[in-house]
């Protein structure tokens, strides 16, 4: 309870300051990222994820809407509201997965699901689709087009996406 609290009180103060500084963005992001997941499955950084892009299979747990408005390269749609592990009965429960949302949350629970029902390689992109972008990498749009969008979930949480056109 004590650290829900932490990070309502912290969030707060964030939706309040004014401050654009990408590097005090960066650490405020940080800082709710390390308060709001449970971090109780493997995580992977964007830097790992995108030298892991040629071997592992990307899992968007995102929404339709968001999904269609940009994607990781080659991210397979797999959705958060709708999951279902028999989507993924095509592959053996070794493969390497990476599993990404807006910021990682859902992507941590749809992980936690993986793991559960027997996948053994299974990581969440740490900052989903905003750290990915914040960190330079590409999206893709329903088209398989280079875009510069990305769905930011709500204005809430597009105050975490630094780089790219929001999307709501």
């Amino acid at each position: 309870m004590i650290r829900f609290l932490t990070f309502i009180s912290y969030f707060s103060f964030l939706l309040m300051s004014a401050n654009t500084n990408a590097q005090v963005q960066s650490k405020s992001f940080n800082f709710v990222l390390k308060t709001l997941l449970s971090h109780h499955v493997p995580e992977i950084s964007v830097p790992a994820a995108v030298k892991a892009k040629d071997v592992a299979v990307f899992l968007d747990a995102r929404e339709p809407e968001e999904y269609d408005v940009s994607h990781l390269p080659n991210a397979r749609f797999t959705g958060y509201n709708h999951f279902d592990e028999k989507q993924l009965n095509d592959l053996p429960k070794n493969t390497p997965i990476i599993v990404y949302c807006a910021v990682g949350k859902r992507s941590e629970n749809i992980s936690e699901r993986l793991i559960k029902s027997g996948f053994t390689h299974v990581k969440n992109l740490y900052g989903g689709i905003f750290e990915w972008v914040n960190q330079g990498q590409q999206v893709y749009d329903s088209n398989n087009q280079r875009v510069n969008k990305v769905h930011a979930y709500s204005r809430l949480w597009g105050k975490f996406l630094d780089r790219g056109e929001k999307v709501y």
